[in-house]
């Protein structure tokens, strides 16, 4: 196989990718022992879409909306790859049912892992789906959280060219105190859920061994690994000492100016945030308390029992409308952004596998050259074997980026819309209320001049 001209690889049914131009190629070309690291780059950082952005002050919460490619057009434009094999999935999994465990040694959460696989060809799908993996169309178990994090781990471990989903944080969340109390269980749950449907929605991930014994294992043992073929990403974690990546390819640059960009705004917007559900939490104490002062009002002041306890109810009801406001955003918004940070650190930790996955292959390959100029020795095939993992690593990280790209944006589609439709539901039920007691109080009016009149 030539250096020069690498071949394409089966990976996981991604688009070709291009030729791999690579400095060290050619054998004319004078070599350096001294190697320089240019990963970041010296160019103004963008988001995919080509818009420069400021890095170096947050933006507006607002300008992150106006930079997430939201627009319908731009779907249309382009084929979005994950609505694609949404049509021919074939595995369904959920998270749900969780019941607490108390025994002399520990406190723990478990939940229902419900599964099934259709093996029927259905009319929209072009081929039959087949999971011979699966002995049963239907199975249950139950599962802690440390075993979705030992599936996740295996699956980092043996998919390493791939993005893994991440899962929750172990411990607590931001603002929750107590880790058994309802809403915690119940965030993690809807987490937990997403995690292993993205997973069982992927077109290599699904068919992993460690998925399907987490899915069919009544008894899951977690000490005792499965036999897998030769790991893709092997030989990564042992780079060829001292060689540093000459230069990442401009596309995986603006990946990673992009991931930055993108944690910056949604840090700035958790941020703010979480200062808003404080002031709105403390203007709720206080909207409650104003309130009662109205209702005891009403036993000292006959004559405006009807207007006062109007008022009254007016407040309660602005109380209920908040605070269901508060929990849409504590329980639907702000773990989506938290999930996203975690995605986030998800692909950079891909990204730098991928550049020392590139590294060992220029060291390897820089080597070689020079054997070759010394004594003319054939290139070595451990050389072109890298050359494999770094096309693997570019093809699958590519897919795997336009599918997350695609993911973001149904998410953020969905969480803004949601967001919107709260707060409208939400004014629409203060005014309600408000219009109730202006009827009441001009009824009251009429009645007073009707009696002042008798």
């Amino acid at each position: 196989m030539s250096v020069g001209a690498p071949r394409g690889l089966a990976s996981s049914g991604q688009k070709p990718i291009a030729e791999i131009l690579h400095p060290l190629s050619a054998a004319e070309e004078p070599l350096s022992v001294s190697v320089t690291v240019n990963v970041e780059g010296d160019k103004e950082a963008g988001l995919t879409n080509g818009t420069p952005v400021e890095t170096s002050s947050p933006a507006s919460t607002s300008s992150l909306f106006n930079r997430l490619q939201l627009d319908d057009d731009l779907e249309a434009d382009v084929r979005d790859p994950y609505t694609e094999s949404t049509e021919t999935r074939d595995l369904f999994v959920t998270v749900d049912d969780p019941k607490k465990h108390v025994s002399t040694m520990e406190t723990y959460i478990t939940y229902r892992v419900s599964t099934k696989v259709d093996p029927l060809l259905r009319p929209h799908c072009r081929l039959p789906t087949t999971r011979v993996e699966f002995d049963l169309p239907e199975y249950c178990v139950r599962r802690r959280y440390q075993d979705f994090d030992w599936l996740r781990i295996k699956l980092e471990d043996s998919q390493p060219t791939h993005l893994i989903p991440p899962l929750p944080e172990k411990f607590v969340m931001k603002g929750v105190v107590d880790r058994f109390s309802e809403e915690f269980v119940e965030t993690r749950m809807k987490a937990l859920d997403k995690f292993l449907k993205r997973v069982a929605d992927h077109p290599v991930l699904s068919f992993n061994p460690h998925l399907n014994a987490f899915l069919t294992a009544k008894d899951l043992n977690k000490r005792q690994g499965l036999a897998l073929l030769t790991k893709v990403g092997e030989s990564v974690k042992h780079v060829a000492g001292g060689y540093k990546l000459r230069a990442r390819p401009a596309e995986f640059c603006a990946m990673g100016e992009y991931l930055d960009t993108f944690n910056q705004k949604l840090g700035t917007i958790d941020r703010i945030a979480q200062r808003i559900l404080k002031e709105q939490s403390e203007y709720l104490t206080e909207l409650r308390e104003y309130g009662t002062v109205y209702s005891s009002w009403v036993g000292s002041e006959e004559e405006l029992r009807r207007p006062l306890e109007g008022v009254a109810g007016c407040v309660t009801t602005c109380c209920g409308a908040l605070e269901d406001l508060g929990e849409n955003m504590s329980q639907d918004f702000l773990p989506v952004l938290r999930e996203y940070v975690l995605y986030i650190e998800s692909m950079k930790n891909v990204l730098r596998k991928r550049d020392q996955s590139q590294a060992e292959y220029e060291g390897r390959l820089e080597a070689a050259i020079l054997r070759k100029q010394e004594d003319r020795t054939p290139m070595p095939l451990e050389v072109e074997k890298c050359q494999d993992k770094v096309e693997c690593f570019n093809a699958d990280l590519k897919a795997d980026w336009e599918r997350w790209q695609s993911n973001k944006r149904q998410d953020f589609k969905q969480l803004l819309t949601g967001m919107a439709d709260k707060n409208i539901n939400n004014y629409e039920k203060c005014q309600a209320s408000w219009e109730s007691l202006i009827t009441l109080l001009q009824d009251k009016q009429t009645e007073d001049k009707m009696s002042e009149t008798n």
